[in-house]
């Protein structure tokens, strides 16, 4: 799956629109179908762009997007409004509409809610998303960032009342954050729901660009500096991740690998990710056309069972 962004808004987050049809022309000329987008990427901007590149190829390719967090937050111009944030039935019909407005489409293939935000009834939001699918507007519905418990009780709710139920989790899950593996994943098998993970290289701390002396130097930007938020997260996050020696193991085990198989470490990270149970599409975020060719290559070989072993342990 392809994650569509570009950096007119998030700045150091995604490519500019020349370089962003690129990339997708690329995805698409290889065969790439799935796209990954959200009525708050870049201000609602990655949907319109990601509308503009598929006006003629809808039936070709497969199209999610999300609601649950607010637009209003991020319009410094407009006034907030709560009603366009969170889970409940008002949210989803104006966000929605919303981004099938901004993608120049009737439907949705999947729409995910966003974040379970332990506020809106479980009941509210199957109710409301199962009366989307039947209007068409949607074909499939999924969730992002969920509880084990609350996604189990979701389609169970789903199959008792005879609603869509969720079939597919987006979750954060890389060689250096597994908890997914605990809960969420048996979870996700005991419902027949497709895991669809992100941070698969855990902010770029597994590219292998990295190393122990070079986090220990880098210095924080300020917060307060819109143009470099994403990259004061990626940073902030890259320094957590080497404050522990094991990350760094993890690491090592990575590049002895990637140079074993003459592959670089970003595809070895990748097709990792790949053979683990229950996966179905690991979301990318190139921002490079060459980004891009590195990604897909991780799906011209397989990992070896025991260097898939060599990993897991």
């Amino acid at each position: 799956m392809f994650y569509l962004t570009h950096k007119d808004f998030w700045r150091n987050m995604g490519s500019n629109k020349e370089e962003s049809k690129k990339i997708f022309d690329l995805y698409y000329e290889k065969g790439g179908n799935f796209f990954d987008t959200a009525c708050t990427y870049n201000n609602g901007e990655s949907e319109r762009f990601l509308g503009d590149y598929i006006s003629d190829k809808r039936s070709d390719v497969v199209i999610a997007t999300k609601y649950s967090c607010n637009m209003t937050v991020m319009q410094k111009d407009k006034r907030f409004n709560p009603n366009l944030g969170g889970n409940h039935r008002k949210s989803l019909v104006e966000n929605l509409d919303g981004s099938l407005k901004r993608l120049n489409m009737s439907y949705v293939d999947i729409l995910y809610v966003h974040v379970y935000e332990y506020r809106t009834p479980i009941e509210e939001y199957m109710r409301s998303l199962d009366d989307i699918v039947r209007s068409g507007k949607a074909l499939y519905v999924a969730v992002s960032d969920i509880p084990a418990w609350a996604l189990s009780r979701s389609n169970t709710l789903a199959e008792l009342r005879g609603w869509s139920p969720f079939i597919g989790l987006q979750s954060r899950y890389n060689l250096l954050d597994r908890s997914l593996e605990f809960d969420l994943q048996p979870a996700c098998a005991e419902h027949e729901v497709g895991i669809i993970p992100w941070a698969i290289l855990a902010e770029g701390f597994l590219t292998g660009k990295y190393t122990r002396e070079s986090t220990k130097t880098q210095s924080s930007t300020n917060l307060g500096d819109e143009s470099k938020m994403m990259e004061e997260y990626r940073s902030l996050s890259v320094q957590n991740h080497s404050r522990y020696e094991k990350n760094w193991e993890i690491l090592d085990k990575v590049i002895a690998i990637s140079k074993e198989i003459n592959r670089s470490p970003v595809q070895v990270a990748t097709n990792w990710i790949q053979q683990k149970p229950g996966i179905t599409s690991p979301i990318i975020g190139a921002k490079t056309v060459t980004q891009l060719e590195e990604n897909l290559k991780s799906l011209e070989f397989k990992l070896t069972p025991e260097q898939m072993k060599r990993l897991d342990d």
